[in-house]
C-alpha cells in the first residue's frame, strides 16, 4: 500500500476518533432539560424493549444521551453514515446499516430481531436523504413486527448553528439550554392492517411535529 494512502487512512481514522471525543465534551457544557423521561425509564428500567425514533437533523441529542445502553442504531450506507456508524460504535451501540434505497429489507429484519430479543432500536425516520420531518414506515413496522411500542423524541436547541444539508442538521452552541421530550409509548397492534399501519405512520409524523414545535419553545 502506498505511504500517500496509509497517511489518509491513518488521518481518517484519528478524525473520526477525534469527533466522537469532541462530541462528548461539546454536549457535557449543555444544559439539558428532559421532559416525560419517565415514560422512556419505565420501559428500560424493567428490561422492555422500544423503538425509539426521532428526525434526522436532531439526532445529535438523543444519540448521546442514549450513550452507554447497547441499544441497535440503525445508519445508512453513505460517507455520513460511516462517520455516524463509528461514533455510535464509540458509544456502546450496535450499529447496524441500510436504508429504505438499499438493504433495508436486511436492516428491517435485523432491527425487529434485536428489539424482540435484545434491546432498544433507534432509527431517525426521515432519514437517510428525506423529505426532512416525513416519517417513513420503518420504525412503525419494526415495531409491529416486534411487538414493542414507539416511543418518540423531539429535540430542542435554543441556541444552534444550522447546517445546509437537506435536513438543516442542528449543532447547538456550547452551553445553551436543550429540551429533550418523549412521547407516551405508542402501540402497534400485531393484527393492524395495511391501511391501519399507515394511519398509524401519519400519526406518529404528527405527533412527532407536534413534540418538535413543543421542545422548541422556551421561556
Amino acid at each position: 500500500m502506498k505511504v500517500k494512502e496509509l497517511r489518509r487512512r491513518f488521518l481518517r481514522s484519528l478524525g473520526n476518533l477525534l469527533l466522537g471525543r469532541v462530541i462528548e465534551l461539546w454536549s457535557k457544557t449543555l444544559k439539558v432539560q428532559k421532559k416525560n423521561w419517565n415514560a422512556f425509564e419505565s420501559f428500560h428500567g424493567q428490561g422492555e424493549n422500544l423503538i425509539i425514533a426521532f428526525w434526522h437533523g436532531t439526532m445529535l441529542l438523543p444519540w448521546y444521551e442514549f450513550r452507554g445502553n447497547k441499544f441497535m442504531g440503525l445508519t445508512s450506507y453513505s460517507k455520513d453514515g460511516d462517520v455516524l456508524a463509528k461514533v455510535l460504535d464509540r458509544w456502546g451501540y450496535l450499529v447496524t446499516r441500510g436504508s429504505s434505497s438499499r438493504g433495508g429489507d436486511v436492516a428491517l429484519g435485523i432491527m425487529v430481531d434485536y428489539a424482540k430479543h435484545e434491546g432498544s432500536v433507534m432509527v431517525t425516520p426521515d432519514g437517510p436523504r428525506g423529505p426532512a420531518f416525513k416519517f417513513k414506515a420503518g420504525a412503525v413496522v419494526a415495531a409491529q413486527r416486534s411487538e414493542r411500542p414507539v416511543l418518540l423524541i423531539g429535540v430542542g436547541i435554543k441556541k444552534k448553528w444550522l447546517l445546509g444539508s437537506w435536513d438543516k442538521f442542528q449543532v447547538p452552541m456550547p452551553f445553551t439550554r436543550v429540551n429533550i421530550i418523549c412521547s407516551d409509548p405508542v402501540w402497534v397492534p400485531k393484527s393492524a392492517n395495511r391501511d391501519q399501519v399507515s394511519a398509524l405512520i401519519a400519526q406518529c409524523e404528527t405527533h412527532l411535529r407536534a413534540l418538535q414545535a413543543e421542545a422548541e419553545k422556551f421561556d
